[in-house]
């Protein structure tokens, strides 16, 4: 139930529009903050996420200001090392100021330059909106029951029990599968399609465009 609830997520957050998708038992908002310390360039994540969106800092007048994603693979990186492009003091360490650019590295990230209390509200001074799965199901005892309800319509519940039973049935109930393949396709496709088309509030504009006949 987990693998097909996950499989599902994964195709709602490519299909998501402006309204985007989090699951409706989550009890907080998929947002983080946390600490800068002086001088420091890298910081890990605190929670699994499956995608970042936007990352901002906080300057010291309180205003929250984003960050521009870089990365390695960049055309300005090809010859200097992104520490060596921003800058070094006397030292070796890295420029200190205030923060305009962010590169993840796996589960960390790397700010440019490094924030300088001068520059930055240190204490819970960055800020990171992001992506996350769903709420799993847990396996209980036979006592007692899972009650987490998926983080879908109602009406695509039944969804999950298809997906679910397909494997067993591939191995031993081959005469189901296409009807619950088939089963499966068309709610999916209902599925998507109420995801990518619930904002009513904002339209979908047909613009022209300029042809040149020469």
């Amino acid at each position: 139930m987990n693998d097909a609830y996950e499989e599902l997520i994964g195709m709602i957050i490519n299909a998501d529009g402006v309204w985007e998708w989090d699951d409706t038992n989550q009890t907080d908002l998929p947002v983080g903050t946390g600490n800068l310390i002086e001088g420091q360039e890298s910081y890990s994540f605190a929670a699994e996420y499956l995608k970042i969106k936007k990352m901002k800092v906080k300057d010291k007048g309180g205003l929250w200001r984003p960050l521009q994603q870089i990365d390695q693979s960049d055309p300005e990186f090809t010859e200097v090392t992104i520490e060596s492009y921003f800058g070094l003091d006397s030292s070796g360490n890295p420029q200190k100021g205030l923060p305009l650019y962010y590169d993840i590295l796996g589960d960390s990230f790397r700010l440019y330059p490094s924030p300088t209390s001068s520059a930055v509200t240190l204490t819970n001074g960055i800020k990171t909106e992001f992506v996350r799965t769903g709420i799993l199901f847990t396996p209980v005892s036979t006592t007692a029951a899972d009650t987490t309800a998926p983080g879908l319509p109602s009406t695509h519940h039944v969804l999950l029990a298809y997906k679910a039973s397909l494997p067993y049935c591939m191995s031993y109930k081959k005469d189901r599968v296409p009807l619950y393949l088939s089963t499966i396709q068309k709610m999916e496709s209902t599925l998507i399609k109420f995801y990518a088309r619930r904002n009513s509030d904002r339209r979908n504009v047909i613009t022209g465009r300029m042809i040149n006949f020469r």
